[in-house]
C-alpha cells in the first residue's frame, strides 16, 4: 500500500513537469508552421455603399402579366426592375421581353434594352434596340416604342426599318393597333414609307 502511494506521488510529480513541456512544444510547432503576419497591413475590407443598396429596391427576373380590354394576353419579363427615383409611379426595367397573344391567334414578340412602365395606366415606353416580331411575318426594328396595354396600342415616334411579307420596309412612323370588334391586329406605316417589294408576283 505504501509502495502504491509512493508510485502515485512520483507519477504526479513527473506529469507536472512533462505536460507543461509538451504544451510548450506544441505551441512552438504551431508558430513555426503558421503564416507570417504583417501587422502593418490593414485588414481587407469589402467596400459596400450601404445607403445606395438601401435605395436600390428592386427585383431580378421580374415578370408582369395582364389582359387587355379585348381579351389579348400580355406577358412581360425583365432581367431586373426597380422603382424610378425620379417618379415612384414608374418602374424601370432592363433587358425586357414581351409576348402579346392576340385573340385572333397572332403572337407578337417585343424585346428592348430598357423600359419605363406605368402600372397605374398600364403603359410602357420601350427604348434601345427595340425589335418587334410577329407570327404574320414582320420583323421590325426601331429605337423607341410607346405602348398602351389597356387597348393594345403601340407606336414608334421615330423611324423604323425591317422586313415583312411584302419586302423590305422603311418608314418614319409605325402604329400597331388591334380592332376590338374583329380581334385583328394591324400594322400601319406612315411618314415617308419606302418598300422594296420582294414578294412573289404571279404570272397569268
Amino acid at each position: 500500500m505504501a509502495w502504491q502511494d509512493n508510485f502515485y506521488s512520483r507519477l504526479v510529480a513527473w506529469m507536472k513537469i512533462i505536460l507543461p513541456l509538451a504544451a510548450l512544444g506544441l505551441l512552438s510547432t504551431l508558430f513555426l508552421i503558421s503564416r507570417s503576419v504583417d501587422p502593418t497591413k490593414a485588414i481587407p475590407v469589402v467596400e459596400l455603399d450601404l445607403e445606395q443598396r438601401a435605395q436600390d429596391q428592386g427585383a431580378t427576373n421580374a415578370a408582369f402579366a395582364g389582359v387587355t380590354l379585348g381579351g389579348d394576353e400580355i406577358m412581360l419579363a425583365a432581367v431586373s426592375a426597380r422603382p424610378s427615383q425620379q417618379d415612384p409611379r414608374l418602374i424601370e426595367a432592363n433587358d425586357v421581353s414581351a409576348e402579346l397573344r392576340l385573340v385572333s391567334g397572332t403572337v407578337i414578340d417585343v424585346v428592348s434594352q430598357n423600359a419605363n412602365m406605368n402600372q397605374s395606366k398600364n403603359t410602357a415606353t420601350l427604348q434601345g434596340n427595340v425589335r418587334v416580331k410577329t407570327t404574320t411575318g414582320y420583323d421590325i426594328g426601331t429605337d423607341r416604342l410607346d405602348a398602351d396595354f389597356n387597348i393594345l396600342y403601340a407606336e414608334s415616334p421615330g423611324p423604323i426599318e425591317g422586313e415583312g411579307p411584302p419586302g423590305t420596309l422603311n418608314a418614319g412612323r409605325m402604329v400597331l393597333s388591334n380592332n376590338v370588334d374583329t380581334g385583328t391586329a394591324h400594322l400601319l406605316f406612315t411618314d415617308g414609307v419606302k418598300l422594296i417589294y420582294t414578294g412573289h408576283i404571279s404570272e397569268e
